[in-house]
Formats: structure tokens, C-alpha cells, sequence
């Protein structure tokens, strides 16, 4: 049977075991940004608040790299990538994601963004060289078939606006292109200084931006938003993203990336738990295939 694999950014899979930890804290981190996400946009507008949480998180990421002896020299096609990346993961994927969540739900957006590894897995063959063998595929699929599950709850309801809808799908094109464009190109630099000048990126990015469209709308300096913006920017902007770098460099597009299907359930707790957001039945049924696609989509293949 074939074996997950990737070309030179990644090593084999079977001498590479899949980072459960960081995979697991990973999910919760990212799964529990669009609840503190939603919370933040009671108080401020997306791309104000977007961009000076990346101008925040820039600094104590760069420092960071200063302090632990990061800071380097690389050449400029490495400078280009990163900012490039921090323009797609940063400033494209959450400026339309947090714009799309003024009208959708956390939870919605959650699952929308979770059908990141099947694109990742229909792109990853024909761009990364990888290999998927029938059960990754089937595990995929079904996965696909829960997600479909917890959308048609969703939209149904008609509690959901198709505008902010479109915006978050247009959001995940984005989370795609970076990864794999991250996987096809790595660059080689400390994660501290990788991630610090992403953000930079994406801030300079979203800037001019926020100005335009943002500057005459009202900003109120509450508790909960200061709250939020420090979640964000200690655990998502560092911790989350610095983590799926760190994924990323140790295992393939496509097996770094199942665990996305873990998105819609804990979107769902999340936004249930902290923002009261409504759970119907048929999103509880949809975690199903979604836990058994990821049981196979993840499991190693056994030796010949």
C-alpha cells in the first residue's frame, strides 16, 4: 500500500511519526481564535483589529528571535517568502475571514476554514509530489461528508449571510495557497524571526486598508477586548502559528494538515460555550465522520 510522502521540504513519512502534541494543541488554538475573534469584533473594527495585533505580535516575536539568538542574515528570496507569506496567511486569510464574521457565526467560520486539508490533499499530489493512498483518500471523503453535514445545519437555519459566507471561503483559498506555497519553498530561518516578520507582513499589508474603510468607525476600549487581543496575540499569533510552522517543517502538507477535521466540533464547543452560539443536532451527528476520516486519513500505513 502507498505510503504518505512528500518531496525535499518534508521527510518520509514512515521516518517521520506525526506530532500528535503539538497537532492537538494546535487545534484547540486555532478552533478557540474565531470565538475570541467574535468577542473582539463587539468592540472594534476586523482590520483595525487585525492589524494592530500583527504590529503587537511583530515586536514580541522579532525580540524574541533577538533574545534567543535567532536574528540572522538570509537572502532576499527568503525575506520575499516570508513576507509573502505573511501576507497570505496573515493579512488575505484573517482580513477577509474576521470581515466575513461580522455576519457569520464562529462556529460557521470554523467549519468552513476545516475543509482546509481537503484541498490541501486534492492539491498537495500534482504541486508537493505527494503520495495519498486509497484509505487516506476514503478518510478525506468522509471527513468531507461531515463537514457537509454540519454546513447544511447551518445554512438551513438561514441564520447564516452569504456575503460574510463567500468572504470566509474566499479566506481559506488563501490559508491553502500559503501552506502549500510554505511546504513547496520553506524557508530557512528561526521560527521566532519566521513568524515575527509574517506578522510584520501582514500588518504593513492590512494597513493602508484599515485606514481607508476603517478610520471613521467607532472603537470601544473594553475589558473583554483588551482580553482578547492579548489571547490572540500570545496564543494565537505566537503560539498557534509558530506551532503549525513547526508542523509543518517536521511532517507532510496533507498529514499536518487531517487534523483540521478536529475544527468543526471544538468551532462548535467554542462557540456554543463562550458565545452561546446555537448547536443543532445534525452538527453533533456530523462529528461523526468527521472523527472516523480522521482516524483514517492519519493512521500509518502498514509495512508490506
Amino acid at each position: 500500500m502507498k505510503t504518505l510522502q512528500a518531496v525535499s521540504t518534508a521527510p518520509p513519512a514512515s521516518a517521520s511519526p506525526v506530532a500528535w502534541g503539538p497537532i492537538t494543541v494546535f487545534c484547540l488554538l486555532w478552533s478557540s481564535a474565531f470565538a475570541a475573534a467574535k468577542i473582539a469584533l463587539r468592540d472594534c473594527p476586523p482590520l483595525t483589529l487585525l492589524t494592530v495585533r500583527f504590529f503587537i505580535a511583530a515586536v514580541l516575536m522579532i525580540g524574541l528571535a533577538r533574545i534567543t539568538g535567532g536574528m540572522q542574515r538570509l537572502p532576499w528570496r527568503q525575506w520575499a517568502m516570508l513576507c509573502l507569506l505573511g501576507v497570505l496567511n496573515n493579512a488575505v486569510y484573517l482580513g477577509l475571514s474576521w470581515t466575513g464574521m461580522m455576519t457569520v457565526s464562529s462556529a460557521f467560520a470554523a467549519v468552513i476554514v476545516s475543509t482546509n486539508p481537503l484541498l490541501i490533499g486534492a492539491l498537495a499530489g500534482p504541486l508537493l509530489g505527494e503520495r495519498v493512498g486509497w484509505r487516506k483518500v476514503a478518510g478525506l471523503c468522509l471527513g468531507l461528508a461531515g463537514v457537509a453535514l454540519v454546513l447544511r445545519s447551518r445554512l438551513t437555519g438561514g441564520h447564516e449571510d452569504v456575503h460574510g459566507t463567500l468572504l470566509v471561503v474566499a479566506a481559506l483559498g488563501a490559508l491553502v495557497a500559503g501552506t502549500l506555497l510554505y511546504k513547496r519553498h520553506t524557508p530557512d530561518s528561526n521560527i521566532w524571526l519566521a513568524t515575527g516578520v509574517q506578522s510584520l507582513a501582514g500588518g504593513l499589508a492590512l494597513l493602508p486598508f484599515a485606514w481607508i474603510y476603517e478610520a471613521q468607525l467607532p472603537i470601544n476600549y473594553t475589558a473583554s477586548l483588551f482580553w482578547s487581543m492579548a489571547y490572540m496575540v500570545v496564543a494565537i499569533s505566537m503560539g498557534g502559528f509558530g506551532l503549525w510552522f513547526l508542523i509543518l517543517s517536521r511532517s507532510s502538507a496533507t498529514a499536518a494538515s487531517a487534523l483540521h477535521f478536529l475544527m468543526p466540533p471544538l468551532g462548535l464547543l467554542f462557540g456554543w460555550a463562550i458565545l452561546a452560539e446555537p448547536v443543532a443536532v445534525m452538527d453533533l451527528v456530523g462529528i461523526v465522520p468527521i472523527a472516523l476520516g480522521i482516524w483514517m486519513a492519519t493512521r500509518p500505513a502498514r509495512p508490506a
